[in-house]
């Protein structure tokens, strides 16, 4: 915390370790937000965060973020605080879109937050893989935010150990406290021999860090390039995170489900339809099943054979690039 965010913290009293940035994001919840109380997140959104606040009896409250570069609005931001409004969750480096939210948007966040008297919940599990100059900066760093900012992350990420299971929320003592009060009620403790390899990885030298942020990056390029030879729009390129928010191509009549359905079915690679991370009506919500995610966090092998299954389902929604065609039989 010291060395990446320049902040502050007590490590007997400021943190809650817990069974992965889940349990930690949902122990916050608990901890922070009383029945009736709104939360505000930005949409497209990832799903458990929802589901985590209705089951502290909270309200959920999307602000759209702006198609195609998924820009934050301020003037909707503004408008979406109410009394009630307890907390504003960020996630950021963003999934599903790979957006990195910049300092200009950190700064009206965190105005908002100190104007209105709220938390912020942080997801921040994608912090070390940012992509080009686009750097990660935790909210919790700006003037007057530590002390209201509560941070979740994990290794799974950074370290490629999802099912490790070990994560941890960072904030002020009395709310770490709280936090802790409930993931002893939630899991009792995150596994004990996974806390002690995660001392290990936590020690990795910076240039693990630069090797990690560049393997994704080849990664990223690889598939943006297969997706625009098979006709995707691909109209914001991944700031951060391990995912590419494609658009399906105008000339494809499918849905972001259909699309989804025939590629499991006919090519075994698995994608995520986009409406699933959409969650409010917009005046133009056509878009909200058009978008598909594809997940980059495998091995070339695995993308190659990925590519080179695509191409016959691809094939019948549209026209395929010879580029394309060249590239999976070479690679073939």
């Amino acid at each position: 915390m010291k060395r990446d965010h320049g902040l502050d913290v007590d490590p007997l009293t400021d943190f809650a370790i817990c069974c992965g940035q889940s349990e930690a994001f949902a122990a916050a919840a608990f901890a922070v937000i009383d029945p009736g109380d709104e939360v505000l997140l930005f949409d497209p959104a990832y799903e458990t965060y929802q589901t985590c606040i209705e089951l502290a009896r909270g309200i959920p409250v999307y602000v759209p973020l702006d198609p195609p570069s998924w820009t934050l609005d301020a003037d909707k931001f503004l408008k979406s605080f109410a009394s009630r409004t307890k907390a504003v969750v960020l996630n950021s480096p963003h999934n599903p879109t790979g957006k990195v939210f910049s300092m200009e948007e950190l700064l009206i966040i965190s105005q908002a937050c100190q104007q209105m008297d709220c938390f912020a919940i942080t997801d921040e599990v994608y912090e070390y893989i940012t992509y080009d100059e686009n750097k990660h900066i935790s909210l919790a760093s700006l003037p007057g935010m530590q002390e209201r900012t509560i941070i979740t992350s994990s290794l799974s990420k950074t370290y490629s150990v999802t099912g490790w299971r070990i994560g941890w929320a960072c904030a002020a003592a009395s709310i770490a406290a709280a936090i802790r009060n409930i993931h002893v009620k939630l899991t009792d403790s995150a596994p004990a021999p996974f806390q002690e390899a995660a001392l290990i990885a936590l020690t990795s030298t910076p240039d693990y860090y630069e090797s990690l942020k560049k393997d994704y990056a080849e990664r990223r390029d690889l598939i943006l390039q297969l997706l625009k030879n098979y006709g995707f729009h691909i109209s914001f390129k991944p700031q951060g995170s391990v995912f590419v928010f494609a658009e399906l191509p105008k000339s494809w009549q499918i849905s972001d489900i259909d699309f989804v359905t025939n590629l499991i079915n006919n090519a075994g690679v698995a994608a995520v339809p986009g409406r699933g991370f959409f969650h409010i009506d917009v005046d133009d919500q056509s878009y909200h099943h058009r978008y598909v995610r594809f997940a980059f966090c495998k091995s070339d092998e695995t993308l190659k054979a990925a590519a080179q299954k695509m191409m016959k389902p691809v094939k019948s929604n549209g026209k395929v690039s010879h580029e394309t065609e060249s590239f999976c039989v070479s690679e073939k």
